[in-house]
């Protein structure tokens, strides 16, 4: 019976796709008009757009987000929410479980990405990581985002984890961006989104339900750039465990 699993993959995989572009055709004008506003309203209102489009599309595509953690965010703190990478549903999945306007990092090639570009251009920090002048913009351009009242998600892995292990090893990045700003850390864990997109297969999905954890804040106070390697590892055991503990 694996041919008929294989079949209704790609149909799953093919009614996602086809639902997916349907919705952002519809939400494109609204989330385009919100990005003309000021900042930081325009990425707040944006984000609002997105949560909604995401409170929508998820269900519609079986595989319902479910949220913990949600009152560790603060009202009035703004936070680097770093969270584990496993499959591009990470992005739906953020998107509809983080309660508040947040930008990430993203590759700058993603701006040529047709219609969706637009989107990335307004919801995210865009660098070009060979660049160097571009990398040291990008994190300016984050600092800037942060004393505005909006958090940061950064996936400190850096790419999507393919291996057997709860995590890849981290970057620095995330950890050295709270030190210099006296922001605090939020870990975020994704489960089950590979199991929606599972690596080395090609437009094949499955649906499945999305949990989203938030972690209690760790903060920066009365660390120095030396730290940052201790920061790191604090928070990549606090993610590590709670990954072994609820898989």
């Amino acid at each position: 019976m694996k041919w008929l699993k294989n079949l209704l993959a790609r149909l799953y995989a093919a009614y996602a796709l086809i639902l997916f572009i349907c919705t952002m055709l519809i939400m494109l004008l609204p989330m385009w008009l919100v990005s003309l506003l000021p900042s930081p309203r325009n990425i707040r209102y944006f984000m609002a757009l997105g949560r909604g489009w995401m409170h929508v599309y998820m269900p519609l595509i079986f595989c319902p987000v479910r949220r913990k953690g949600t009152e560790y965010f603060k009202s009035k703190e703004t936070y680097i929410i770093v969270c584990n990478h496993n499959s591009m549903v990470d992005i739906p999945a953020t998107t509809y479980a983080i309660p508040a306007g947040s930008k990430s990092l993203a590759k700058k090639e993603m701006e040529k990405t047709p219609i969706f570009g637009i989107m990335y251009k307004v919801g995210s920090v865009l660098v070009d990581r060979h660049d160097p002048e571009s990398r040291k913009g990008s994190v300016l351009e984050m600092k800037r985002v942060l004393q505005e009242g909006v958090h940061m998600l950064l996936y400190p892995e850096g790419t999507r984890n393919k291996t057997d292990q709860p995590l890849k090893s981290f970057y620095d990045g995330a950890f050295t961006l709270s030190i210099e700003t006296g922001k605090p850390i939020l870990p975020a864990v994704i489960f089950n989104t590979r199991k929606i997109l599972p690596p080395g297969k090609v437009f094949y999905a499955l649906p499945h339900a999305v949990d989203v954890h938030f972690l209690p804040p760790i903060y920066p106070d009365g660390l120095t750039l030396a730290d940052t390697e201790s920061l790191k590892e604090k928070v990549f055991k606090t993610m590590w465990e709670h990954i072994e503990q609820n898989w």
